[in-house]
């Protein structure tokens, strides 16, 4: 009996609902470039310190081309960055975007979110080839916004929350600090967590290792600029490798889940920890389940972990490829084939949740 496929029905409706968002997302994706631009050039800044603007006066007070200015300007008001009246044709960045867009120490500073996404999408051609290969695309290999952009997001979240809130909710590590404690921090980029880590506690000593060595000379100059080199120490060194031992405190800040080992990472971690130390893990906020994490953050997440995260892993020996949205379950799976026996989660931010392991 010959079977007769029956056409799928079309609802022009849906369809056009869906063309119309999509249309929405290439906005988007286009504005990721423009908020990095009018970070780059100083406009964000500049609308924040003079109020309402001509696209001349922007254009002027930075140093930069009108035609630029007004075109940029006109986007940001159809996305709703800025606001224009019609009367005055003076573009204005409310207050509330102002600290979102200017202030490096806000939480809610952005600019290194979109740096960083835009730094990702850079480079999609290679992640287009590795998907096909099933190879990896190193952290190292990526652009430099990537980096950069890296800590610019990250920061701000450790510096509203790591000394005042993630710090005190780990059980007696605070006063293990303020008396004098050693502690090593694992992938630590830029070293942003460990120099704020080093001004809050100056009785401690710190070490800092990431296998990128580009990184790492980032992160000395910065510990000189921020007058901590005496208590602290950078080394190019892997998740598996670094030096040290009696740590009373281990932090891995955002970078678990991009090891290809995490477990010989963890494996590593229970061999130079004191034997009342704790491990503290920053790892992006997520549900155990798929579905838990079907949200804006998650999205995001997802986007990352596809992107950088994920290749990021595959790049090195085993490949576990964890993903960014691994879940607290998956790592504590981590943290056990490891050794080590206690995991609770201690605190969360919107984009983070702070774990608390223990031998």
């Amino acid at each position: 009996m010959t079977i007769i496929e029956q056409p799928t029905r079309i609802d022009p409706d849906k369809l056009m609902s869906f063309v119309f968002r999509a249309v929405d997302e290439v906005g988007a994706t286009l504005n990721a470039g423009l908020v990095v631009l009018g970070d780059k050039l100083g406009y964000y800044r500049d609308l924040a310190e003079h109020g309402p603007s001509t696209p001349a006066q922007l254009a002027e007070r930075t140093e930069t081309a009108e035609p630029y200015a007004r075109e940029w300007l006109n986007a940001q008001a159809a996305g709703g960055y800025v606001t224009y009246d019609p009367e005055t044709r003076r573009y204005t960045l409310p207050p509330e975007h102002a600290v979102a867009m200017t202030d490096p120490d806000s939480p809610a500073f952005l600019p290194g979110f979109f740096q960083i996404a835009l730094g990702t999408v850079h480079d999609t051609q290679h992640i287009v080839e590795a998907a096909r290969s099933g190879a990896g695309f190193g952290w190292h290999q990526h652009d430099t916004d990537v980096h950069v952009g890296c800590e610019r997001f990250f920061r701000p979240s450790y510096h509203a929350n790591l000394v005042g809130s993630w710090i005190p909710a780990l059980e007696g590590v605070q006063e293990k600090l303020e008396a004098g404690a050693l502690v090593a921090d694992v992938g630590c980029g830029h070293g942003a967590s460990t120099i704020l880590l080093a001004q809050a506690f100056p009785n401690s000593r710190f070490v800092g290792s990431d296998y990128h060595a580009e990184s790492i000379a980032t992160a000395r100059a910065r510990a000189a600029e921020a007058g901590v080199e005496d208590r602290v120490r950078f080394e190019v060194a892997s998740a598996q490798e670094f030096t040290g031992s009696g740590y009373d405190l281990v932090a891995m800040f955002d970078s678990l889940h991009d090891m290809g080992d995490p477990v010989g990472a963890a494996r590593r971690v229970r061999e130079v920890i004191a034997a009342d130390g704790t491990w503290m893990i920053v790892e992006p906020m997520a549900g155990d389940r798929v579905e838990d994490n079907f949200n804006p953050v998650g999205r995001a997440y997802y986007g990352f972990s596809t992107l950088l995260c994920t290749p990021s892993s595959l790049s090195q020996d085993v490949g576990l490829a964890l993903g960014t949205q691994a879940g607290p379950a998956r790592i504590r799976d981590v943290t056990a084939a490891g050794g080590f026996t206690r995991f609770r989660s201690v605190a969360e931010t919107p984009f983070n949740r702070v774990l608390e392991v223990r031998p």
